[in-house]
């Protein structure tokens, strides 16, 4: 029998186990937030997807016909439904429509490769697959590996942003998201909730060697951490939100829950194109968006001189330390920077820079360099703590370095399929980020490197992250970053690769000298590439270990 709809929030809560009659208790789960702005805002606008527009009651419709299509075609509570999806309604659909009848979902990054795909798709256990058109290329040379695969529905989303169809391949046995869904009830069918520890999603971890890792997220991480994204970074009602970070990266920080849950509107961004998200913040009255630095960088120099944002625009910045100069710009601009730090294993973001108003009167380079710490926890989630390898907390003093630990709310459930990775992780009570940094006396962290990423030149200790700070402050730098490569005297030494701003010129020998003027000279650069690109994760995050690769190949021992 299915549920009314009035009885959903009943079916969300509901709990006999103590005295036999139904009593409601408050379980945890983003789906509650659905339910809430399906009652509130239904005739509001809350999907934009190029020339695809929805109200929340058309979404909910489209949630709900998703739910009940998944479970004709067999798939159970505890199933694990993967998503191959660049930013669009669909990837929001299978956000709420998924765990509706307690599935699991798998969020695949776009940029893979297919044998990358096969892998997560195998160890994952995936019985469902929803999968882009224009990426069903990725997916054609692996489906006879999938032998777990019962499902593929092919969603054609570049149709709303190109206006044609997109040319995919042929996927035998897959059927179109839009058929799958018209054949189905828009009944609403909510799976009953009585663990919020329940899986909701896992997560892959990328941008390292090795293979990923399957990071599992709750039912009550996912609400808390919607929860918290509403209250740090001020969404309401009337915000609009873009999506320039990718959704299947940490189910997008959970922010379309946190979006949906506050009954603001969602603009979908299939592809980050500069001109594309300036035109969009404009069109749309964006509030709300977030980005890595390079985004940052990308947008401020395509804005001309004495451009200012309309309407004042909070952007949520993460993935790497953004230089100061590049957060001063963007406040030049018009914008307000929310600097957040966090991991996959966190959700995402797990603290934020949190503004103090005595900062107001500072100058710009000053708030700038405040804003460029990673700050305290989340209000939902303020364990954090950066301490020595006995576990020990390190002085807060600005300068020792240590590990970032943190536990609370917003941290994953464990890898999936894997314990002893697990317990490495967790060792101590504590989840280690593997992020060094320090504590400052106000009880700031600041982020000063990865472990695997500190440079040990002669014994000293090397952060890259100041070494990038200083190349930033370069007027003709555009981006920047810094690895250790071998040196026979010192074991290795600092190595930048620079991309310089479009017409600029300049030699080693004066970037070297800019450093020497701003660094002790042991920390300097010994070698600089001018390049054209740098090898980065989805969402911006320089690939490092790539760089490596090159500088270290034929030795047999990497010294960090």
């Amino acid at each position: 029998m299915k549920p009314h709809a009035d009885d959903r929030f009943q079916l969300l809560w509901s709990d006999e186990r103590w005295t036999g009659l139904p009593v409601h208790r408050s379980i945890l789960s983003p789906l509650m937030f659905l339910e809430r702005t399906l009652r509130v805002f239904p005739e509001k606008t809350g999907i934009v997807d190029g020339d695809r527009r929805l109200t929340y009651a058309a979404f909910g419709a489209r949630v709900y016909r998703l739910a009940n299509a998944l479970r004709r075609q067999g798939v159970e509570p505890g199933d694990r439904v993967a998503i191959l999806c660049r930013n669009a309604s669909e990837m929001l659909e299978a956000h709420f429509g998924v765990p509706q009848i307690g599935a699991i979902l798998v969020p695949i990054n776009v940029r893979l490769t297919s044998d990358e795909i096969a892998y997560i798709l195998d160890h994952s256990g995936a019985r469902a697959l929803i999968v882009d058109a224009e990426l069903t290329p990725l997916i054609a040379p692996i489906r006879t590996q999938l032998n777990a695969l019962e499902v593929i529905v092919v969603a054609d989303v570049s149709r709303r942003h190109a206006g044609s169809p997109t040319d995919a391949s042929t996927l035998p046995g897959s059927v179109d998201y839009e058929e799958f869904l018209s054949d189905s009830s828009p009944e609403p069918s909510v799976y009953p909730v009585d663990d919020e520890d329940h899986p909701i999603s896992i997560n892959y971890t990328s941008g390292t060697t090795g293979r990923p890792k399957g990071v599992i997220y709750t039912h009550r991480g996912a609400y808390l951490n919607a929860l918290g994204e509403i209250i740090e970074v001020g969404l309401r009602p009337d915000s609009t939100y873009l999506w320039t970070l990718p959704m299947f990266h940490c189910n997008g920080w959970c922010f379309p829950w946190a979006v949906t849950g506050i009954g603001a509107t969602h603009v979908c961004l299939p592809k980050v194109e500069a001109a594309r998200v300036l035109s969009l913040i404009e069109a749309e009255q964006v509030s709300h968006f977030c980005g890595a630095p390079t985004v940052l960088i990308t947008l401020a120099m395509e804005c001309p001189p004495g451009f200012r944002f309309a309407r004042r625009l909070t952007v949520v910045t993460a993935a790497a330390p953004p230089p100061p100069a590049i957060i001063q710009r963007m406040e030049e601009l018009g914008a307000t920077i929310i600097h957040v730090y966090g991991l996959t294993e966190t959700y995402g973001p797990h603290t934020v820079c949190e503004w103090k108003r005595e900062w107001d009167g500072l100058s710009l380079e000053e708030r700038a360099r405040l804003k460029a710490r990673q700050g305290v926890g989340y209000l939902h989630a303020p364990e954090l703590r950066v301490v020595d390898e006995e576990m020990r907390d390190v002085p807060a003093d600005g300068a020792t370095l240590g590990e970032v630990v943190m536990r609370g709310n917003n941290v994953m459930k464990g890898y999936y399929r894997d314990e002893e990775a697990t317990r490495q992780a967790f060792r101590g009570g504590w989840f280690h980020s593997g992020d060094l940094g320090v504590m400052h006396p106000d009880g700031y962290i600041e982020l000063r490197d990865r472990k695997k990423d500190i440079i040990i030149s002669g014994g000293e200790n090397i952060s890259t992250i100041e070494i990038e700070r200083v190349l930033y402050q370069h007027p003709l730098v555009l981006e920047a970053t810094v690895i250790g490569v071998p040196d026979i005297r010192w074991g290795e030494t600092p190595k930048a690769f620079i991309i310089l701003k479009p017409g600029a010129q300049m030699t080693a020998d004066e970037i070297i000298a800019f450093c020497r003027e701003r660094l002790a000279h042991f920390k300097c650069p010994k070698f600089v590439e001018f390049v054209e690109s740098l090898p980065k994760t989805s969402t911006g995050k320089i690939q490092k270990f790539v760089l490596r690769e090159k500088e270290w190949a034929g030795y047999e021992k990497r010294i960090h």
